[in-house]
């Protein structure tokens, strides 16, 4: 029986280039409208018991080519257990992936994938409870809503959002374990939360990539984290929708949560190049930082980006945009695709099941720091 290699499904990526019995070279497809791709998820049918090769020869070309050293893809016979395969190499542009399938038909992926199916399935779930209010923020270029759940009725203002690059699908597997704690009735802590602050949950900012199985950018190849200092509803009326709404409330308190190809570590990237810089601001974020770094082990602070000079950040990216322009403290959270390396697991490496227990520690930490945040708020 031949092998059947497809992924015309949602958030699928792969073309196949050649097939020879149990062996095939693959290319990952390029985001539509753009040169970025990384991002790789196909079905295998056909390979129960035969070891296979699956040869992904154009790497060398990806966004980013330094996140393939170390990496290891993950298979899954069922969607739901996503194991890394030991045999993953990189060499030569080529990334070679060896392993015997135990069934007819296995998944293969970059990251374990979070389908918009999924996200539809947690956005019923929470939606439904009495404690969340639901509303769409507005519609993506595809025509697909921007979800919003609304947790709390504290005077703090609290925005969480994930997914600008729907490659890095950690970050909704971040969400879910964000509502989980939020919305556990008898967690101390969220009740603490939900009293003292207002959560605006947006679990996916671009479904349209994520639909269409892209890594950075969405229906019309847009970096959306690189439109927040003037987004249109032309090019990305994905962050038009979501800066308005939070324009309306205003913000003390962000996360844009994400995932990095090449950093084997989880890590916070802040706003210290902002223009108009605070001490109040930069303390809030250096508490914060110091609260999730002695609560989560999986949390470090040595390896990250390049803090940029004063006056010199990016402000068309979301983290420094609203801190610029509301006062706030904001953050980028980064979780990596390989592993965290100073406490890795062989089996899983970094996983869904960690990241949902890293969202249960940052909002452990946000707890940690509420009398300053309420204190900062009263003070502006």
């Amino acid at each position: 029986m031949a092998l059947t290699i497809s992924s015309a499904f949602d958030a699928g990526n792969i073309r196949v280039v050649k097939q020879d019995g149990d062996k095939a070279d693959l290319e990952i497809v390029k985001d539509h409208m753009s040169d970025f791709y990384q991002w790789f998820y196909f079905r295998v049918a056909g390979g129960e018991g035969r070891e296979l090769t699956l040869r992904i020869t154009n790497c060398a070309g990806s966004a980013y080519p330094n996140g393939w050293p170390d990496y290891k893809a993950v298979v899954s016979p069922d969607r739901e257990e996503w194991l890394r395969v030991q045999d993953t190499s990189y060499a030569d542009g080529v990334l070679t992936i060896r392993f015997t399938p135990d069934t007819d038909c296995v998944w293969v992926a970059y990251f374990a994938p979070y389908s918009m199916e999924r996200h539809h399935d947690l956005i019923a779930t929470y939606a439904s409870l009495p404690i969340v209010d639901y509303a769409s923020l507005g519609k993506s270029l595809d025509g697909q809503d921007i979800d919003c759940l609304k947790v709390g009725d504290g005077a703090l203002n609290v925005w969480l959002y994930a997914r600008q690059h729907p490659g890095e699908s950690m970050a909704e597997w971040w969400m879910e374990g964000a509502l989980e704690k939020l919305c556990d009735p008898e967690d101390p802590v969220a009740r603490v939360l939900r009293r003292d602050c207002t959560f605006r949950i947006v679990p996916n900012m671009n479904p349209d990539g994520s639909r269409r199985g892209h890594l950075r950018t969405n229906a019309v190849g847009v970096n959306l984290n690189r439109e927040w200092h003037a987004p249109t509803a032309e090019k990305s009326p994905e962050v038009l929708a979501v800066r308005n709404a939070m324009d309306e409330t205003g913000v003390d308190f962000a996360m844009d949560v994400h995932g990095d190809e090449a950093i084997p570590a989880n890590f916070l990237a802040g706003f210290e190049g902002i223009p108009s810089l605070t001490d109040r601001q930069l303390g809030l974020f250096n508490s914060f930082s110091d609260a999730l770094e002695r609560i989560s082990p999986d949390f470090q602070t040595s390896q990250g980006y390049e803090i940029p000079a004063p006056g010199q950040a990016n402000m068309s990216m979301s983290t420094t945009q609203l801190a610029e322009r509301y006062g706030c403290v904001s953050m980028t959270l980064e979780m990596p695709f390989k592993d965290n390396f100073d406490l890795p697991d062989p089996l899983y490496g970094w996983s869904p099941e960690r990241s949902k227990f890293l969202a249960f520690a940052c909002l452990d930490a946000l707890h940690a720091i509420l009398p300053d945040l309420a204190k900062a708020k009263s003070e502006k």
